[in-house]
């Protein structure tokens, strides 16, 4: 029957050809995939047969729902030849889905650095590297700042005045940072998070202003200063 039909319609084809507008001769193929109870009438390419004003000859396999079932390409055949029959959202092709939101960059946590300057009058008595009562408690309190940090790193730098030696104020520098370090590994700090340096006496704060003072007492209170431990607490809250 189908083969029959396909001869017909050949030769309906081709007499209509020679009536049809030219811009239905320019029109695009409508080409059905498969075969079965197609609902028009196909050449042999499968191309649905046309009038010469356009319209697609239907066979009497022809239904609505035929119509909106057989396939030529990505949409039913009938949304070509009776678009006015076959459902819109048939004829349509899908929204494509909405790209998900990108996500939300992760906040960006730097590092706190907190430089916190200690007197060695403070911490040590002159010329000693024993922590004084006075001492430990701001280091209890350095200490506790720490716990309440995630923290990477301590650096303890000792600094001293320029009475003495070079090699001695050197020793003694790194004495008092050495001792820093001590207490506040014996307050929970883990030791490989502190690191010490002794800088002596090269890097004073006094400057020149000591200079011309006299006697040796009113020097030692002049360069209090530059006696000093320099604790950096470095880490995340």
């Amino acid at each position: 029957m189908i083969k029959q039909t396909k001869m017909l319609m050949l030769a309906a084809v081709a007499a209509a050809s020679f009536s049809a507008p030219a811009a239905f001769a320019q029109a695009t193929d409508i080409v059905v995939d498969g075969a079965g109870e197609i609902p028009y009438a196909i050449d042999a390419r499968n191309v649905v047969a046309r009038s010469g004003t356009g319209l697609c000859w239907r066979t009497g396999y022809w239904t609505p729902a035929a119509a909106s079932t057989v396939l030529a390409g990505q949409f039913p055949v009938g949304c070509q030849c009776d678009g006015d029959i076959v459902p819109k959202e048939k004829c349509t092709a899908p929204e494509p889905a909405a790209a998900p939101a990108p996500a939300a960059p992760a906040p960006v946590v730097r590092p706190t650095a907190d430089k916190i300057k200690l007197s060695a009058d403070t911490l040590f008595d002159f010329d000693k590297a024993v922590l004084k009562p006075e001492g430990k408690t701001r280091l209890d309190e350095l200490a506790a700042q720490a716990q309440d940090l995630k923290l990477e790193v301590i650096l303890a730098v000792g600094h001293t005045d320029r009475i003495g030696s070079d090699d001695y104020n050197q020793r003694l520098s790194e004495r008092r940072a050495a001792a820093v370090k001590t207490y506040l590994v014996e307050k929970g700090i883990e030791a490989n998070r502190i690191y010490t340096e002794g800088k002596g006496e090269r890097q004073p704060v006094t400057g020149t202003t000591c200079d011309k003072v006299s006697p040796r007492s009113k020097l030692i209170a002049c360069l209090q200063p530059d006696r000093r431990v320099e604790v950096e607490v470095i880490g995340t809250k």
